[in-house]
């Protein structure tokens, strides 16, 4: 049966991001509040787990999520190269609602979909995102919801949708981002001298933002 904990109060919030650790750790699924939404939660880096949270979500593999991690330090060993735009856009923007999709460390021993050798990451600024993180490692994640619904911002509307395929709720109330998903970009063809990147999905990082970087090229 699904645990719910009420994380606004230091004790159940301690209590809650155990049991989560211990849920990952298991391969069960978690659903944790970021700073945009609710994301449903699996180790990135166990296939089975990833698949359930495809499953959960009535997705297929076609739509990997995306790979939530706790410092950059940790994009270093998933990304197969590091740009210098790349890491100025990780500066400017992290932790905060920018998902840079990068060429995968193929070394690396996961299974998110299909991804075409490609990963998705971001930094959120939840401090319980971040906290769970910590104990985790990278964990994939997606929005707390059905395909085709709105995304959850809070645990108990993720829980209304989600129900049992869920191990554990960290409810935190509603999301500062309020529902605003993340902004997507492409950085694959950012080169240490600018290059160009483009944007897949607009969110809570406007075009105008990632025009601070005057030698990247933001395609149309």
């Amino acid at each position: 049966m699904s645990e719910v904990f009420d994380c606004g109060e230091i004790d159940p919030r301690a209590a809650g991001l155990r049991a989560a650790g211990l849920a990952v750790r298991r391969g069960e699924l978690v659903v944790m509040p970021t700073d945009t939404v609710y994301g449903i939660a699996a180790d990135a880096f166990s296939p089975t787990a990833v698949q359930a949270l495809l499953d959960a979500k009535g997705r297929g593999r076609d739509s990997p999520p995306p790979v939530l991690i706790p410092n950059t330090a940790t994009l270093e060993a998933l990304a197969a190269e590091l740009p210098d735009p790349v890491r100025r856009l990780a500066e400017r923007f992290w932790p905060g609602p920018l998902t840079i999709v990068l060429l995968a460390n193929p070394s690396l021993s996961w299974d998110l979909g299909e991804t075409g050798g490609t990963v998705a990451l971001r930094i959120p600024a939840d401090p319980l995102a971040l906290d769970l993180l910590a104990v985790t490692g990278p964990l994939a994640v997606s929005s707390a919801n059905l395909t085709g619904e709105p995304a959850a911002t809070t645990a108990v509307g993720a829980r209304e949708m989600l129900a049992e395929s869920v191990a554990v709720y960290l409810e935190a109330g509603v999301v500062v981002g309020g529902g605003t998903s993340s902004t997507i970009i492409d950085g694959t063809r950012l080169t240490s001298d600018g290059g160009t990147l483009r944007i897949l999905r607009a969110g809570g990082v406007t075009r105008e933002d990632l025009q601070t970087l005057p030698e990247v090229t933001i395609e149309d």
